[in-house]
């Protein structure tokens, strides 16, 4: 990913210097910025997993703009500039929306604003131009169709023409009504964006998180992800919602402005925008705007900018549309807020493999409508790099409003008394001494005794993806360490009624619910219990593949580090990881307590898989959001006699991937690898 962005920015740097040759330069450019904005297209619509900011995208897609205009010439049908979105997805069926649905034009600029309401009054000369103002909500176009009063269908936005059926999922939301209220038209496409509440973003990326599963970037990428998902029950469990701000095809409903639409949608029982303004002077659309901005932190959902609308629709008929976007409408964004305040300190986190991170504390201050006292300041180079101090005053901005970042220092408030900062020498928890390994940007704290990471490593032991022990979450594993009833994830096992007793909140029900998951655990297979330890370096794929090449746990303790490297799925860091781990002692004390506690041990048993399977004999990447956990499609595969592992390469005969692919599915198609859906997957099954 850094990588991507470090050729876009290569990219949006070179044109000054490619310039100096005047006819060959404006061509090589176009297709650069073509072939950057179709990429970033695909990543944004069909994978919800961009790896730009709207601004940078914006600035990219200006730039193509302004040179077509600049080159007649070279303009091309099939630019970006000429079309909306991406393509749509196989794995769904498609819908042809009745009217196209268009993107709009961005800018970050008031004086675009007054440039676009200037050449309304050219286009219309002699009118008065009401527009109306409204948030602009930063989910997913979706449109909706309903006839004489019943949901018929919804779609994504798709490439503008053509959207996904995601009609199951978007039936699963409880304000979308499946049959309207009232008198309702014989047709109405209603427009919309369908969003994921912050709250409900934040409670879903905890639940993620404790279950180690990948965390959601932003709202609008989980609210992606959840309406793309082939089970419309995944969708149902999130919380998400839809604002409705504009129709398509229109039938016996008769409007001569826009903002007649909002009543209109509120007695059919269709949910609109939380506020809206009527202005029609330059000076009243940047009143309004500015009023938003003070207001839009309250609303449940996320939004990112102020969209200006002509409200009269016969005025909006002449003005007409470009390819791409309406001449009537505009998307004001707003800058990402910051804010000033000082930084008190900076504390240090201990994660589960000892990693220490410093966590900068802050005066609480209220950013993008909430409080924050905590930012990440990711490691010792960054804090250097910015010349971070403590008691320096510090500027504060939420990365797409959600996670707390300083972005800055005002190091003209510099008094003198700010104090420079440099990670600890010893671990802040235990005392031991930290090291850093060459070539290695972090510092971790290697006493596998230490009490921070005990707490991580048994609440990362006890986790959905490893052993999958049901009740042993950060609370009850908080109490359990504090309460020195747990010193290594092999005292799990040595819980009992009589000790669980003694702990807060904990009836009969609990503890037995408790007890018989710890006790399910003993079966789970040996790739799960790799995985649990904690390996440094060594995640699911590489479990895997040392429980498929070893009978059991024991020739892995024994293998030499030369045998461990030769493996497909492990090289050289992680092969060295892997024999370090097994010759510590405390390590190998764990190990046996978990022997003595009746774990799995064995290797993965060899089941040929059905003798038709197409997948049998087959090496499979799995990459993405898909309607089960990896961990659940690789048994599967594996059961039908293929193997998976964890990265790309010219031996791997499929990908399968779903929302968020990244990186992977990027290395497939260069490989020429074949890429499947999930449907086409569940075709192979």
């Amino acid at each position: 990913m850094n990588q991507d962005r470090d050729d876009c920015e290569s990219l949006a740097g070179s044109y000054d210097a490619a310039m100096a040759d005047n006819e060959v330069a404006p061509r090589e450019r176009l297709a650069d910025l073509r072939r950057a904005i179709e990429d970033h297209n695909r990543r944004y619509y069909e994978e919800a997993a961009p790896i730009i900011s709207d601004r940078e995208y914006d600035r990219l897609f200006r730039e193509l703009a302004d040179l077509e205009k600049s080159f007649p010439e070279l303009a091309a049908a099939d630019s970006p500039t000429q079309r909306v979105g991406g393509k749509p997805l196989k794995a769904f069926g498609q819908i042809t929306h009745r009217v196209p649905m268009l993107s709009l034009d961005n800018t970050y600029s008031e004086e675009e604003v007054k440039d676009f309401y200037a050449r309304l009054e050219r286009l219309l000369p002699n009118q008065k131009i009401p527009v109306v103002i409204e948030p602009k909500v930063d989910g997913v176009a979706v449109s909706l169709l309903y006839e004489k009063g019943i949901l018929r269908y919804a779609a994504t936005r798709g490439d503008g023409s053509v959207g996904d059926d995601i009609t199951q999922n978007i039936a699963t939301i409880r304000s979308v009504p499946k049959r309207l209220k009232g008198n309702a038209p014989d047709i109405l496409e209603v427009r919309g964006e369908a969003y994921l509440d912050k709250n409900g973003f934040a409670k879903l990326n905890a639940e993620r998180s404790k279950a180690g599963l990948p965390e959601f970037a932003n709202p609008r990428n989980a609210a992606a992800g959840s309406l793309k998902q082939l089970d419309p029950a995944i969708a149902a469990q999130r919380p998400l919602g839809v604002i409705f701000y504009g129709t398509g095809a229109l039938e016996g409903l008769a409007l001569e402005k826009h903002s007649e639409l909002f009543a209109e949608l509120k007695k059919l029982g269709l949910p609109g925008t939380e506020r809206w303004w009527v202005a029609d002077s330059l000076e009243e659309i940047l009143s309004a705007i500015h009023e938003l901005d003070r207001l839009r932190h309250d609303f449940p959902y996320q939004t990112d900018g102020a969209v200006v609308k002509v409200d009269s629709l016969a005025q909006r008929e002449i003005l007409g549309l470009t390819a791409k976007s309406p001449r009537w409408a505009i998307a004001f964004k707003y800058e990402a807020e910051r804010v000033e305040t000082r930084l008190q300190d900076i504390l240090i986190q201990v994660g589960r493999t000892g990693t220490l991170t410093p966590v900068a504390a802050l005066e609480p201050v209220t950013v993008s409508g909430s409080r924050v006292a905590r930012a990440t300041l990711h490691n010792e180079e960054e804090i250097e790099r910015k010349d971070v101090r403590i008691g320096d005053v510090v500027i504060v901005e939420k990365a797409g409003e959600v996670i707390p970042a300083v972005v800055g220092v005002r190091t003209d408030l510099r008094t003198g008394a700010e104090k420079k900062f440099r990670m600890p020498k010893n671990c802040p928890q235990c005392g031991s001494l930290v090291v850093k390994d060459e070539g290695q940007v972090a510092i971790r704290c290697v006493n596998s005794r230490c009490p921070a990471q005990l707490r991580r490593r048994i609440e990362h032991f006890a986790s959905r993806g490893a052993m999958d022990i049901e009740g042993l979450g950060e609370a009850m594993v908080g109490q359990l360490v504090e309460n020195k009833m747990l010193r290594d994830v092999a005292g799990i096992y040595s819980l009992d009624a009589t000790t669980l007793s003694k702990l807060e909140r904990m009836g009969e029900k609990s503890i037995g619910n408790l007890l018989a998951a710890i006790e399910r655990s003993k079966s789970r297979p040996l790739w799960r219990l790799l995985f649990g330890v904690g390996i440094l370096h060594v995640g699911v794929s590489g479990s895997r593949a040392l429980a498929n090449h070893f009978p059991h746990l024991d020739a892995i303790m024994k293998a030499s580090v030369e045998e461990l490297q030769r493996i497909p799925d492990v090289g050289e860091v992680m092969g060295q990881s892997i024999y370090d781990f097994f010759r510590e002692p405390g390590n190998v004390e764990t190990i046996e307590k978990l022997r003595g506690a009746g774990l799995q041990f064995n290797g993965e048993e060899k089941k040929p898989g059905p003798a038709a399977s197409t997948i049998r004999g087959t090496t499979w990447v799995i990459t993405g959001t898909l309607s089960q956990s990896r961990d659940e499609i690789a048994e599967t595969i594996i059961a039908h006699g293929g193997k998976v592992t964890g990265s790309v390469s010219k031996k791997t005969n499929f990908v399968l991937a779903g929302e968020e692919a990244g990186s992977k599915l990027e290395k497939a198609k260069k490989l020429g690898i074949r890429v499947v859906d999930e449907a086409e997957y569940r075709k192979m099954l």
